[in-house]
């Protein structure tokens, strides 16, 4: 068996590189679940509702839908931001302005939801 000396540095930027692959995926997770929820509110609900107002459920459904769509964009930009520190050896932060972003639209969805659980029985 060589003698090989383990190089702790190296090992390290190639298990961020990974951390960084599985977090990809789990923009990509959260970004298709708010794509499903999005069908969900915006078509199937409707189709429940039985004659009552369908709008309000389509501007929900829209509403996630652009979210999803979202979560993928910035689990690209994100994903290839990470990578470009890396190789400067670097730590890229989350933006605060995108983490707001997703924390306050997150926000307004929840309770658009809740408005519509609420008023439509």
């Amino acid at each position: 068996m060589p003698d090989q000396q383990f190089d702790e540095a190296r090992d390290a930027t190639r298990r961020t590189r990974l951390a960084n692959e599985r977090t990809f995926l789990a923009w990509w997770r959260t970004g298709l679940t708010a794509l499903a929820v999005s069908f969900a509110a915006g078509r199937l609900l409707p189709e429940l509702t039985k004659g009552a107002t369908t709008w309000p459920y389509e501007v929900i459904g829209v509403a996630f839908a652009v979210v999803g769509v979202g979560f993928i964009v910035q689990g690209y930009f994100r994903q290839k931001r990470i990578e470009e520190a890396l190789d400067r050896g670097e730590y890229a932060r989350l933006e605060r302005r995108v983490a707001l972003t997703f924390a306050l639209v997150g926000a307004l969805l929840g309770v658009g939801t809740l408005a519509l659980v609420l008023a439509h029985p």
